[in-house]
């Protein structure tokens, strides 16, 4: 039993055609003023190579080119023009149109993408379904390890599961979409409380042994105070959460928290099985399993991972 495992059982038409520029060398001024080749910015080949049958959607698709050539670090027009191919004059008309949409803006010394991508990106987000996301990672989760799969939303003190994919092994649990738990009895609860404080961790605690206080399933496994917070500071430090039968008996479940572009917790996956098919050492294997898909999910909904801060040398 490995270290980690040992502290648990502890706009329109371009007129005219451009004509098709010489090779010659060229330079992108990026966003902190070098100069790298602008054959290195990667533009999608289905804006730029435009052929006769497509000249009725030429304009679109250089305004796009822009945006895209925008977001890779071009800020003036003759960099613009340089990255598309077009004439200087075709190339101000484009990016003017642009900024009267409020899709770039003009700052001293060129243009930034506008207010309205973010809007649009906001408004894109929100039509993306959680389950819709998550569900190919659900299946990959699956297929690799033949376990129970869950997904999970927090509401109040309780983890809904508004998805399930059963294992292969023959085994049923009796979660169910829509079923709903304790937070703090649950792997994939802990996971959603990872960015808590301490006292949040105490009160779900409590919240949790009132709600299971009626229930004739409870498990014997249910950890005291002190070690339920000792638990979750070793999960909050490793980013992963475990089930040791708190919940249900002889289940055991790895789980990971999944963010939003914000970086806050919004949901959790989980992984769970038996005690034969779950012992502490493959616990542990699984955890960067786990962690894989769920930051995988969270990438889609706009998560990045954060950047170490850039250290000041002293001289």
């Amino acid at each position: 039993m490995n270290k980690a495992m040992s502290s648990h059982a502890a706009a329109g038409s371009d007129a005219g055609s451009e004509a098709a520029p010489q090779p010659r060398a060229r330079t992108l001024n990026g966003a902190s003023g070098s100069s790298r080749p602008v054959d290195e910015i990667a533009l999608p080949s289905t804006l730029l190579d435009i052929t006769p049958q497509q000249a009725g959607t030429q304009t679109l698709l250089r305004g796009l080119a822009i945006l895209e050539a925008a977001a890779a670090g071009v800020r003036d027009l003759r960099t613009f023009g340089a990255a598309l191919g077009t004439t200087r004059s075709t190339t101000h008309r484009l990016v003017s149109s642009l900024v009267q949409a409020r899709y770039l803006r003009q700052v001293q010394g060129g243009y930034l993408l506008g207010p309205k991508l973010i809007e649009l990106g906001t408004i894109a987000l929100e039509q993306m379904p959680l389950t819709a996301v998550a569900r190919p990672h659900l299946e990959s989760l699956a297929e690799q390890t033949l376990d129970t799969i869950h997904l999970g939303v927090r509401d109040g003190d309780d983890v809904l599961y508004i998805d399930k994919i059963p294992g292969t092994r023959g085994l049923e649990m009796r979660s169910r979409v829509g079923h709903r738990m304790p937070l703090a009895s649950t792997g994939i609860g802990k996971a959603m409380m990872l960015d808590l404080t301490p006292d949040a961790w105490q009160s779900l605690f409590d919240a949790s042994r009132r709600a299971l206080a009626g229930v004739s399933f409870k498990p014997d496994n249910r950890p005291d105070l002190p070690t339920f917070m000792q638990r979750m500071t070793t999960y909050s430090a490793g980013g992963y959460t475990f089930d040791l039968e708190e919940n249900e008996a002889s289940i055991r479940c790895v789980a990971a928290p999944v963010r939003d572009a914000s970086g806050a917790i919004v949901a959790a996956l989980s992984v769970a099985s038996t005690i034969p098919y779950m012992s502490l050492e493959r616990m542990d294997e699984l955890i960067p399993v786990v962690q894989r898909e769920a930051r995988a999910i969270s990438e889609e909904l706009g998560w990045r991972v954060p950047q170490p801060a850039t250290r000041r040398i002293k001289r």
